[in-house]
């Protein structure tokens, strides 16, 4: 029988809520995501603490804070990626950023997903599914990115967006819900 952290890995239903393994590492998380926030922007630690929260270092990973996040370790970032202010990754699900990715302020990318049924949801039922962003994106500000999305390469993802299907590269995409409005390719 698979643990419920292997369930979450797997994307299937799983206790979000209940499990001890699962509590403290968001836990160990929240505590990094609060150390992290504490520190001054010029104060080198800042790289020692998000290596810990992520669980590796990132090539030119430029991230202001506050900056919050569910696990840390579920989380991929290409080189030259850019993070605004008081962005949230909802990292139950593996949250993959490719180069060159810009971030606006107050986005959240959220992987998890619950159940529609009340008594599955009120047991802390929850599937992650992953989000995958290609290189070379940028979201303005206030993009919510829906759990099992995937968004193309080259892509511009319009400010206040609730991004709910896949994006295909090259596009720009806007609205509630996020809806391609065009093509970026020349």
């Amino acid at each position: 029988m698979n643990s419920e952290k292997e369930k979450m890995r797997q994307g299937e239903w799983y206790d979000a809520n209940h499990d001890p393994n699962i509590l403290k590492d968001r836990l160990i998380a929240a505590d990094l995501c609060f150390e992290v926030n504490q520190i001054k922007p010029s104060d080198p630690r800042r790289d020692e603490v998000f290596k810990k929260l992520f669980g590796q270092e990132f090539e030119n990973l430029v991230i202001m804070t506050p900056f919050t996040c569910d696990y840390g370790k579920n989380i991929t970032f290409g080189k030259d990626c850019f993070v605004n202010v008081n962005c949230y990754f909802m990292d139950g699900g593996k949250i993959t950023l490719g180069d060159h990715v810009f971030v606006g302020p107050s986005t959240g990318f959220y992987t998890a997903a619950h159940p529609l049924d009340v008594e599955r949801r009120n047991a802390g039922l929850e599937k992650a599914l992953p989000i995958t962003v290609g290189d070379n994106c940028w979201f303005g500000a206030n993009v919510n990115v829906m759990p099992g999305v995937t968004i193309g390469e080259g892509c511009v993802i319009g400010a206040g967006s609730v991004v709910t299907h896949d994006i295909p590269p090259y596009s720009l995409a806007a609205g509630v819900p996020c809806k391609v409005m065009k093509s970026l390719k020349e």
